[in-house]
C-alpha cells in the first residue's frame, strides 16, 4: 500500500501550487509524477465519491501543516532526533530548516524507500539534516533496526505516525505505542493522526477494493487523551474542523455528527 503515499504526495503537490498554501513541498510533484499520479487524474463520475475524495485530500493538507508545526516546536525545544514511522514520500528532511545536528530516521519497508531514493537521485535533492533510512516492516523488530541505525533512546525523540494508525488493528496500535514509549526519553514529543469516530463507516463501507479506505480498520478511542496518558504521554487533541479554522481554511458545512477532540494529537513524554 505504499502507492497510497504517492497519492498523499499528489495532494501535497496540489496544495503547494496554491498562492495561499499552508506549506510548500517542492518534491511532492516529482513523487506524484513518478508514481503516475500527475497531472491530476479526472474525478470519478460518482458525486458522493468525489466529495469523499476531496474530504480526504483536505484532511491530508490540514494534518501536514499540523505536524509541520509540531516538528518545528520540538526542534525549537532542543529535540534533535526525529523518527517518521511509515515515512512514505515524506520530504520533511529536505524541506524543513533543521538545526545541523538533527538526525531524521525514515522507517518504512524497502519498496517505498527504494522508489523514493530513485526520485531523490533524479531530483538531486539534498537533505537539510542527517537523513537515515531504516528499511523494516513495522510488524517486525523495527526498534532493533532503529537502534542499529543509530537511534539513541537516552535522548529525546520526536515521533511522527502520520496516516498510519488507521491501517493497524487495535492490538498492533497498542504494541506500537508501547514500543515508542520504551524508546522515548522524558521530553520526547509525538504527533499522531487518528481516524475519527465513524470514518470507516462513512468512507470505507463502499470503498473500492484495494483502495486506501478499504484497508482502514482502526478509529480513535473514545478518550484519546486518557488513552495516551495511560501510555505515559501528556496529550492535546484537536479536531480537523478546529485546526482548519485556525489555519484560515474553515469548513463551511456544519458537522454531521458530534465531533470529538483527538483526531490530531500532539503529546509530550512524562
Amino acid at each position: 500500500m505504499w502507492a497510497t503515499a504517492v497519492g498523499v504526495a499528489r495532494v501535497r503537490a496540489l496544495e503547494s501550487e496554491r498562492e495561499d498554501a499552508l506549506f510548500r513541498d517542492p518534491l511532492a510533484k516529482a513523487f506524484a509524477a513518478a508514481g503516475g499520479l500527475w497531472p491530476a487524474s479526472p474525478p470519478p463520475g460518482d458525486e458522493a465519491a468525489r466529495r469523499r475524495r476531496l474530504a480526504v485530500a483536505f484532511s491530508v493538507v490540514i494534518r501536514t501543516r499540523f505536524l509541520d508545526d509540531l516538528l518545528l516546536e520540538a526542534s525549537a525545544a532542543g529535540v534533535r532526533q526525529v523518527v517518521l514511522l511509515g515515512a512514505g514520500m515524506d520530504s520533511r528532511a529536505f524541506r524543513t530548516d533543521w538545526p545541523e545536528d538533527t538526525r531524521l530516521f525514515e522507517v518504512d519497508t524497502a519498496a517505498p524507500l527504494d522508489f523514493k531514493a530513485s526520485v531523490l537521485r533524479r531530483e538531486r535533492a539534498v537533505a537539510r539534516c542527517r537523513r537515515i533510512t531504516v528499511a523494516v516492516d513495522l510488524r517486525e523488530d523495527w526498534p532493533g533496526a532503529l537502534a542499529a541505525a543509530g537511534h539513541d533512546p537516552a535522548l529525546p525523540t520526536v515521533w511522527i505516525a502520520e496516516g498510519l494508525l488507521i491501517y493497524l488493528p487495535e492490538d498492533a496500535v497498542e504494541l506500537l505505542l508501547a514500543r515508542i514509549g520504551a524508546l522515548s526519553a522524558a521530553g520526547s514529543r509525538m504527533g499522531l493522526t487518528l481516524g475519527s469516530r465513524g470514518v470507516i463507516e462513512r468512507f470505507g463501507a463502499d470503498a473500492v477494493p484495494g483502495s486506501a479506505a478499504s484497508l482502514w480498520v482502526s478509529e480513535m478511542p473514545d478518550d484519546p487523551v486518557g488513552w495516551l496518558a495511560g501510555h505515559g504521554w501528556d496529550a492535546d487533541g484537536h479536531t480537523l474542523r478546529e485546526l482548519a479554522a485556525a489555519y484560515g481554511r474553515p469548513i463551511g458545512t456544519p458537522p454531521q455528527r458530534e465531533e470529538r477532540p483527538g483526531g490530531l494529537i500532539a503529546a509530550v513524554r512524562r
